[in-house]
């Protein structure tokens, strides 16, 4: 069974009467807070979108600005592409900044105090070093244009994989810094060693120990650049260990990168799958474990567009819990479609009676699966369960008779 997700309680402040009276959750400013988080629907996708796209031809243009010719050539529309960038990320800093006040966070709530530690967080860092190039040039004629590249950054808050890579990093900060201690007492070892060893022979590249640690740093990576190489028996024993460790210690920090991040993956999805299996009625008065007991079961199935995957009047088997694309169910009273976190076919697992609709996939769709019979094992090694799902069932059964005698009627 896969582990539990780690619950992280975060304060939030709570609505008062008088602030849901006066309408401060649908007020302008918090209204702008969830488009640049991205939490607005259409809107908020689009314009982090747009931002996103921005960044990237900017950096873009920075990178092309330094073949020669090219800059001289262009500099005219280069400098006005980063005044016109730099007019939308000030505006996009001060928006930030006007409505993190708004932030479910209890830290940024303070007008002024609230705001001040909004400017110290990385992000907000990153966004102001993204119009300082301009500025300071302009202010103190400094050529700052290589900090343009730091708006790479600014991809961290709209790009989920990079966010991913960043908490990977952050969840196996202590293992990284040992294997990085690790590295460096190997470092600092190995070149004192062929140090006291070559430095008769070879004084120009193995004078001094901070000169022999090049030597070091480009064995214990494997690269190899041959530039300096030992030239004593005794040296190229040390040189072939040294390269034998490197094999093994240089690894080290990606692959606990590359475990860290599989299973920030893992940890995601298991996430976004308990919460969807939730949001069923048929589930959500059973616990935690329960409901990690269920994502246990799911199994995963891909649809292409135009498949059929439910027929009216087959006998329900399964439900389905979709996590890409959307599908269409056909009702009589015409079609309806359901997308990214959505389910259906939930009846299949209380009751062993014909489809009500057609569904079929309108995009490639990806579901996961959770099979009846399957289901009915997992209630016969669980007992205590049956009576909560029972109850549930009896009233999911007694809604869908009342809405099929509606339409009859």
């Amino acid at each position: 069974m896969p582990r539990l997700p780690v619950v992280r309680f975060v304060r939030y402040r709570s609505v008062t009467e008088g602030e849901r009276e006066g309408g401060m959750t649908n007020s302008a400013r918090y209204q702008m807070w969830r488009i640049l988080e991205g939490t607005a629907g259409r809107w908020g996708r689009l314009i982090n979108g747009a931002l996103g796209v921005l960044i990237l031809v900017n950096v873009t243009a920075e990178i092309i600005a330094t073949v020669p010719g090219i800059d001289e050539a262009y500099h005219a529309q280069f400098f006005l592409f980063e005044i016109i960038s730099v007019g939308i990320f000030s505006l996009e800093y001060l928006a930030r900044l006007w409505v993190c006040v708004d932030d479910p966070r209890d830290r940024f709530h303070h007008p002024i105090k609230g705001r001040l530690r909004y400017m110290a967080t990385p992000m907000a860092i990153v966004d102001l070093v993204a119009v300082l190039p301009l500025l300071l040039g302009v202010i103190a004629a400094v050529d700052l244009r290589f900090l343009r590249l730091a708006r790479l950054l600014k991809l961290l808050r709209y790009s989920s994989a990079l966010d991913l890579l960043f908490h990977a990093i952050r969840s196996e900060r202590r293992t990284l810094t040992t294997a990085g201690v690790v590295m460096l007492v190997l470092l600092v070892t190995l070149s004192s060693i062929v140090y006291l060893i070559e430095r008769d022979v070879q004084p120009a590249a193995f004078g001094s120990i901070p000169a022999a640690m090049w030597w070091g740093v480009v064995t214990l990576t494997t690269v190899g650049y041959g530039d300096v190489v030992p030239q004593t028996a005794l040296g190229k024993l040390v040189g072939a260990l040294t390269t034998m460790l490197g094999f093994g210690m240089f690894a080290l920090p990606a692959g606990i990168l590359a475990s860290a991040f599989a299973q920030e993956v893992k940890r995601r999805d298991f996430v976004i799958t308990w919460t969807m299996v939730a949001k069923v009625p048929l589930f959500a008065q059973l616990n935690a474990a329960r409901i990690a007991d269920i994502v246990d079961l799911l199994k995963p199935r891909i649809a292409v567009p135009g498949e059929r995957l439910v027929r009216k009047d087959d006998l329900a088997d399964a439900m389905y819990f979709i996590l890409s694309g959307e599908v269409e169910v056909e009702l009589p009273k015409g079609a309806v479609r359901l997308k990214a976190g959505d389910f259906f076919g939930e009846i299949a697992l209380i009751a062993r009676r014909r489809r009500t609709a057609t569904v079929r996939a309108v995009s490639s769709c990806q579901f996961l699966e959770l099979d009846a019979s399957v289901f009915a094992h997992m209630l016969a090694e669980h007992p205590e369960l049956q009576g909560t799902v029972n109850d549930v069932a009896k009233q999911r059964l007694a809604e869908l008779e009342a809405s099929d005698e509606k339409t009859e009627g």
